[in-house]
Parts: C-alpha cells; structure tokens; sequence
C-alpha cells in the first residue's frame, strides 16, 4: 500500500465552523482583562441595586431624625453596622438611597442609548440607503439639532415640563440620536455600493428587505459595540440634571439630587456627598472599562489582526 493510498483512505477532518464578525470581536473583548473587570463590577453593581432594596427592611426614604449625621462604620464615634455607610442630615440610609440612585441612574442610561441607537440608527440607515430628498430632509435636521448642545436642549425641555423617569429618557433620548444618524448614515452609504446589494436587486428584493435583512445586520453592531460607552455619558447627564432640580424627583433619591442636598454639610458630614459619587464613579469605570475593551476588539478584528 503506497503512502497515496494511505493518504487518500484517511477520512477528511470536518472544517471548523467559521464564527460571525460580532462574536470574533466579543471573544476578543471577553480575553482582555479589563472588560472582565468591568464585567463583574457591573454585574455586581446592577445586582445589588435590583436586590438589596427589595429584601432590606430598611428604607430609603424615611426620616429617623435621632439617627442623622451617622458616620460610616469605623469611622468617627457615632456609627452603627445598621447603617454601614452612614445617615444623611434626617437620618436616612446612605446606602439604601445611593443603591435606589444606581438604579434609577443604570435604568434612565441603558433604556436611553437603547432608543438613541434605535432612532439615530434607524433614521441614518433610511438616509444614507435611500438618498435623494429622503438623506437632504434627515441630516439636514440633524445638522440643525448638532447645533444646539444635549445638555442645553435637555434643560430647555424639562424646565417646562415635570421631570419624571419617562420624560428624562425621552428627552435624551430626542436629544442624542443626531450622532447616530451621522454615523449610521455613512456606514449606509458605504454599504449601499457594494455588490452583493445590486446582486440582490438584480433577484428582485426590494430596498426595505435588502436594509433590514442584509445591510442591517453588517452595519448595526459594530456601532453597537461602541454605544456602550454613551451609557456612562447618559447616566452623568442624569446625575447633571438632578443636581440642578430637573431630574428624578423627591422624594425618589438619584445621585445628582443627593449631591445636590448635602453640599451644605461637606465639611461635617462628607460621608453624605461621597457616597453616592464613589457608586457612580466606580459604575462609569466599569461601564468604560467594558465599552473601552469592545472598542479595542472591534478596531483589531476590522484591521485584520
């Protein structure tokens, strides 16, 4: 038997299966030490704001005036392991308010770049795919609102409304899709001139069929990826709008009304300001060192390395 024979009688090993570009980039992004850290952080974070406060008997929003101005644990002479972080200037939970805060602040940032992505994106794609007048109306009106600043248009709207968990997300949400349409609008175009698009009009598929089932899914989630990162933009613009009374109402805790409350007391009670701005610190690190990792991972997987 010659070594052909052999050669040709070993049976074929099957191929491995090729892995999408989306999974490439969150393999990539999952080997990197700093978006596991901010992975668990994050996850930690979000689990203990959903948790404790449902199964704490301790509440967020009751005044004990006996109990004010209790210091964190191990720190100074008045504390209690009831309150580890301490009580406000009317004696209300640190922790239970700072976690109610996160909540509200992760709920208002994640749901926020959700409709900004999907308006921004949505209308950048009709634009950038199906030209003419349709691309002239959009991002001439995205050019009009990218003049105005989004905090600036945010303040301008919830002064003259009642600020509530709705209004705030709607309002950011009208405020920050122009840079989405951008973006969206010219991966569309690029799109829009490739052959497997006139190939597909050659078989009959109409542009909606062609956008949403072939160029959608090749444009969306590498804008996706990066989009992570605007949620710790959203959530500073929640705390921002608190701190100046045009967020989350009282008595509703959220970081930026917190801050805002306990300016007067930085000197005998700093406990009152730092707490709230060490959870919302350590949540736009975690967020960042995710959205930071997805990024580096998609520039190495579109560059081919």
């Amino acid at each position: 038997m010659t070594a052909t024979t052999i050669i040709a009688e070993e049976p074929a090993l099957p191929a491995a299966p090729s892995r999408s570009v989306n999974r490439r980039i969150m393999a990539a992004a999952w080997r990197m030490p700093s978006f596991k850290i901010g992975f668990f952080i994050f996850m930690a974070l979000v689990l203990a704001s959903a948790i404790y406060p449902e199964v704490s008997s301790i509440s967020a929003t009751k005044m004990v005036v006996k109990d004010k101005f209790m210091s964190p644990v191990f720190l100074g002479d008045k504390w209690t392991w009831d309150h580890p972080l301490g009580t406000d200037q009317l004696g209300r939970d640190m922790l239970m308010r700072s976690l109610i805060g996160l909540r509200y602040s992760l709920l208002v940032g994640v749901v926020t770049v959700l409709l900004i992505f999907v308006i921004g994106c949505g209308l950048g794609l009709f634009a950038g795919f199906k030209g003419k007048w349709w691309d002239t109306v959009i991002m001439r009106i995205t050019d009009a609102q990218l003049s105005i600043p989004m905090i600036i248009l945010a303040i301008t709207i919830l002064g003259v409304s009642r600020p509530t968990v709705p209004t705030i997300i709607i309002v950011l949400a009208l405020s920050g899709w122009p840079l989405y349409a951008r973006v969206a609008r010219s991966a569309a175009v690029t799109e829009r001139g490739k052959e497997y698009v006139r190939g597909l009009r050659v078989l009959g598929a109409g542009d909606w069929r062609i956008l949403f089932l072939f160029a959608a899914p090749n444009i969306l989630p590498p804008i996706a990826f990066v989009a992570v990162l605007d949620v710790a933009r959203m959530m500073i613009f929640e705390a921002i709008l608190g701190f100046l009374g045009l967020g989350i109402q009282p008595p509703t805790p959220s970081f930026g009304s917190i801050i805002a409350d306990s300016r007067k007391y930085l000197i005998n009670a700093w406990w009152i300001a730092t707490t709230p701005g060490v959870f919302l610190a350590i949540a736009l690190t975690s967020i960042n060192l995710m959205g930071s990792a997805l990024e580096k991972a998609r520039n190495r997987i579109y560059g081919g390395l």
